[in-house]
């Protein structure tokens, strides 16, 4: 079909669109994962000098940080990539970054090696994945919506975030027979290099994959027609900087899997908390509360085709938020089965209001010309800040603090609710077509309308 009704030209493409971004994503996030699971069970040991543990922890947790710090620079850059070559090009671009960086990671000597160096390197090859991460999420939520049909770009989209929890298991589940099965000094020495090292098969399958999608029939159209801007960043600050500034906002809820998998983890296993969850034990609690996000997320996707974008994100930001004290206090009380069940409660359901729906509710709010670059901008902004929390928690309760779970989950839900009242101001724009998105005065379809058409395009996906 022509993409001036809003629908793309044909339903094989949607399912490849969403099937390259949703491994894309796997791929991409399993290498930006295994270096948050390392930071948290390995590094302090490895890169950091050994006379201060609690020293080595907060510095450790400050490299995971690095990463974020690096995500708006890499946005401003790969955005506006995305929305001059096309939403194709970036994502293969960040592929290659990422799949380099993580790799020479798995090559680098410790602090007992090489002293200060070994800190030093690893921070910039932080650097270098958290620039190549930047791109991802909003290259590829661009291209499903713009490939899905109309009414379903909620369910297409949910698919992004799909990827990045299935990244996140594969991330723990190659530590975990590591960890189970190899013992402490080898698994300290060598084998955790072995997740980082495999990061060569992302380079060549994600190219393989990527290359075999087509670009998306709003940005071709914009390219035959030669309004493809040359300057997207000014017009993005220009015309769409509140809808920025709320996507920023929103995407402080990146606050939840810190608490959970980085500040949750450090507080489990370092030996200076005296928790003492054993680190293969530990795993199992992202592996498992991702288990279930992967099977919620198109659920949720789906939902907010139905009843718009706006009140999951709010009950999953609050809820997610309230949960985070209950989940913590697991920890404290040294309760293994109540840990992993808060933790598949908070992050592995109730989060998912949030997560599922963000990589359709975030590109709806821009228009094409400058869609890659607004949202890229703004979700690495919020993501940077979060990611100064894991260093920012060891440091208002570190080893031996009392009222650990209070003081951090007083911090997680204040930032939730940050994020609930930036999507509550945020307009609904799921029954707006997408040739009028970024729109202040399009009008939406109406309901009735609206979903005939969903039901139709469910239809012919069955049938398909």
């Amino acid at each position: 079909m022509s993409s001036s009704t809003g629908v793309p030209h044909d339903s094989g493409q949607t399912k490849k669109a969403t099937a390259s971004g949703w491994i894309g994503s796997v791929l991409e996030y399993y290498d930006f994962f295994i270096y948050a699971t390392a930071a948290s069970l390995i590094f302090p040991q490895l890169f950091f000098p050994s006379t201060d543990p609690q020293m080595a922890i907060i510095a450790s947790l400050a490299t995971y940080g690095v990463g974020y710090v690096a995500r708006p620079i890499g946005a401003f850059f790969l955005g506006h990539w995305g929305d001059t070559h096309g939403r194709k090009q970036v994502l293969i671009l960040c592929m290659f970054l990422m799949g380099f960086s993580t790799l020479a990671v798995g090559l680098l000597p410790t602090y007992a090696q090489v002293g200060l160096w070994a800190p030093a390197l690893l921070v910039v090859l932080r650097l270098m994945q958290g620039f190549a991460v930047a791109g991802e999420i909003s290259g590829a939520s661009s291209m499903i919506m713009e490939h899905a049909p109309f009414g379903r770009r909620g369910y297409y989209a949910s698919y992004t975030l799909q990827g990045v929890q299935a990244g996140q298991i594969l991330a723990a589940a190659i530590f975990l027979p590591l960890a189970y099965f190899l013992p402490n000094e080898a698994f300290n020495s060598w084998g955790w290099r072995i997740p980082f090292l495999l990061s060569f098969v992302v380079i060549i399958v994600g190219f393989y994959i990527r290359k075999e999608v087509e670009e998306t029939p709003i940005f071709a159209e914009e390219q035959a027609q030669g309004v493809v801007p040359r300057a997207p960043i000014v017009q993005a600050f220009t015309e769409c900087w509140r809808d920025m500034l709320r996507v920023s906002c929103m995407a402080l809820m990146n606050v939840i899997p810190v608490v959970t998998t980085i500040f949750g983890a450090a507080y489990a296993v370092q030996a200076g908390y005296g928790i003492g969850f054993d680190k293969s034990v530990y795993l199992w609690i992202p592996v498992i509360g991702n288990c279930v996000a992967v099977v919620v997320i198109p659920m949720v996707g789906n939902l907010s085709d139905r009843i718009g974008r706006r009140l999951p994100v709010v009950v999953g930001a609050l809820g997610a938020g309230l949960l985070s004290f209950g989940y913590l206090y697991a920890i404290s009380v040294k309760n293994v089965p109540l840990a992993v069940g808060m933790s598949i409660l908070m992050w592995g359901v109730v989060y998912q209001g949030y997560n599922a729906v963000f990589p359709s509710f975030f590109p709806e709010m821009f228009p094409a010309r400058t869609r890659v670059t607004a949202m890229a901008i703004s979700q690495n902004v919020g993501t940077m800040i979060t990611a100064l929390l894991p260093a920012l928690f060891a440091t208002v309760a570190p080893p031996g603090s009392a009222n650990i779970p209070l003081t951090v989950g007083s911090i997680a839900l204040a930032i939730t609710a940050i994020a609930a009242t930036a999507a509550w101001t945020a307009r609904e724009n799921s029954r707006i077509r997408l040739q009028d998105l970024g729109n202040p005065n399009a009008m939406p379809v109406e309901e009735s309308a609206y979903l005939a058409q969903r039901q139709q395009a469910i239809d012919s996906a069955k049938a398909a």
